[in-house]
């Protein structure tokens, strides 16, 4: 059995960082083990302009303890009214990273979303003539569809149009919880990608519903049943370049969770590494996991990888994190997958 695991240090594909006070209590977890992170842009309001896009980047790095070193990458959230010249300058500057498509009313604060994709035809066309990534939050918002088949619906209806229709538009499918996402991500050979999050490795919809709704395990796209975790499991342990880490780390207060109406969203950039040290050794894949955490997500974004190091260790009693953080506007719960975790990252 190893008892440790040494990787170029990773980079988080798909990070909430929210803002103010919750943006100052959880940027040092993230920012402790991942060298970078994209950013989403979904914020009240969201960040639709390079300039926008600028002074979050700018409030993020004024937020980060001294003596961490995190990169902030950038996005900018997709409208009906996004300006493609806008995009590619923020692009051209090093600024902007990717785009990132929220079908509208699809999860928290994505009210401003795509609700006619015809029109963001012309963003579409002008980031695939200069390679910006469209990240996807894959699910339709059509009520009649069952909310455990929207990622399949969406896949059918929007995101293989939309990449038919524009070739060349490089896509990252984030969060992907199905069978159906993992198989279509297999079958395109160029320009589709995935990120995986942590805790959809490590629950099904079991997990939120069984014995009492539990809060803490909720989030959007919602756990599927247990031959989807199953799937992403082996997707995320293949070493196969097109699927890498993207934690959707989302971090809201206890009373906006646990609620009449609770938010969607899993804390998880406290434990992250631990975890999938464990999932990937339960695997027998903890030769691939620098693949996974590490260097399949620069390979497709097209930067380089990270030169420094971590070292992960499997100790002989289990781990205790923390069960909250603490943030000005109230305790942010860390997720708890339910069994002992041995594994420590520095």
């Amino acid at each position: 059995m190893s008892r440790e695991v040494t990787l170029r240090r990773p980079d988080d594909w798909h990070l909430h960082l929210r803002d103010g006070a919750m943006l100052r209590a959880v940027l040092p977890e993230s920012a402790r083990h991942f060298a970078r992170a994209i950013i989403m842009p979904n914020l009240v309001p969201p960040v639709v302009t390079g300039a926008q896009a600028a002074a979050y980047r700018d409030r993020i790095r004024a937020a980060l303890p001294d003596g961490m070193d995190f990169a902030p990458l950038m996005t900018l959230y997709l409208t009906e009214d996004t300006d493609p010249e806008d995009v590619a300058a923020a692009q051209v500057s090093g600024l902007v990273h990717a785009v990132k498509l929220y079908p509208a009313g699809a999860t928290t604060n994505s009210a401003s979303g795509v609700t006619d994709f015809d029109r963001v035809r012309p963003v579409l066309e002008k980031m695939a003539e200069i390679g910006l990534p469209l990240c996807v939050h894959g699910e339709v918002t059509d009520p009649e569809v069952d909310i455990f088949d929207r990622e399949a619906v969406f896949i059918d209806r929007v995101l293989d149009p939309i990449r038919r229709a524009t070739p060349g538009l490089r896509v990252v499918m984030e969060h992907i919880t199905t069978r159906q996402g993992a198989d279509y991500v297999r079958s395109a050979e160029a320009d589709l990608a995935a990120t995986i999050t942590t805790h959809h490795l490590i629950i099904n919809r079991n997990h939120i519903l069984v014995g009492g709704i539990r809060p803490h395990y909720y989030c959007l796209p919602v756990a599927k049943r247990e031959e989807h975790r199953l799937a992403l499991r082996a997707a995320a342990t293949s070493g196969d370049r097109r699927f890498f880490l993207g934690t959707d780390s989302a971090p809201h207060v206890d009373a906006a969770k646990e609620t009449g109406c609770g938010c969607a969203g899993c804390f998880t950039a406290t434990n992250t590494l631990s975890l999938l040290a464990h999932v990937f050794e339960e695997e027998e894949a903890l030769d691939r996991l620098e693949r996974f955490t590490s260097l399949n997500g620069p390979a497709f974004y097209g930067l380089p990888a990270n030169e420094d190091t971590i070292t992960l260790r499997r100790g002989d009693d289990p781990v205790r994190f923390p069960a909250k953080i603490d943030s000005d506007d109230g305790p942010v719960t860390v997720f708890d997958p339910g069994f002992e975790v041995y594994w420590t990252a520095p």
